[in-house]
Order: C-alpha cells, then structure tokens, then sequence
C-alpha cells in the first residue's frame, strides 16, 4: 500500500509540476486587434484616441505641453521616430502594462498637465 502512494504522488507531482512549466513559459503573443478593440480599450481605460490632425493641431499650439512616447522596441525607435518623441518599449498587452506600470509612472515624471500620446 505504501509503495502505490508513493506512486500516486510521484505522477501527482510530475502532472503538477509539467502543467506548471507549461502555464509559465508558454507564449504570451496578443491576438491580432481591431480597431473597434482599441476605441473599447480607450473607453474602459478612461483616455481618448486622437489622430494626426488632432496631435498636428496640439503640436503647433503648444509643443513644449506636449510628450510623445514611443512604445515600439527599441530597434524600431531607432530606425526612425517622430522628432521629439521618447522611447518606453512596452508590448500591448495588460500583462506588459501592469508589470511596468511604476517604470512608467518614473518615465512619465511629476508633471501632471502635460498632453501626453503614446504611439
């Protein structure tokens, strides 16, 4: 009898510990957005989406209120980026956005009125 608990708890654990390396190391590759994902997204999170007249407008208003992040990869900053803007590489999935949420926080700085817009 102790020989068949001790194999129950052998394949147990295997089970247990396989499903755990499975869960954490699998691929986290968001699935392919929609526009109509991105303007709920924008509602849930409480900011809005602008386009490019809009941020031209702002820009020749008040360029020095004005702080444009960058969220591709680095690589793809600098091949090419809109003058001005910062770089925080940051994929689009809620996992990243929480994770590097206080790194964020730190970039963005104390300046609270400043018009902010992440591409």
């Amino acid at each position: 009898m102790n020989g068949l608990k001790t194999t129950i708890f052998a394949i147990t654990a295997l089970v247990v510990t396989v499903g755990f390396l499975w869960f954490t190391n699998r691929s986290v590759a968001p699935k392919k957005a929609t526009f109509e994902d991105v303007v709920a997204e924008a509602r849930t999170g409480g900011y809005q989406l602008i386009d490019y007249k809009k941020l031209k407008q702002v820009y020749d208003q008040n360029p020095k209120g004005l702080l444009l992040v960058d969220t591709r990869q680095e690589w793809e900053y600098r091949t090419g980026h809109i003058k001005g803007a910062l770089n925080f590489p940051m994929e689009p999935t809620w996992l990243s956005r929480w994770k590097n949420k206080g790194a964020l926080e730190k970039f963005l700085g104390p300046d609270k009125n400043r018009f902010l817009v992440f591409f």
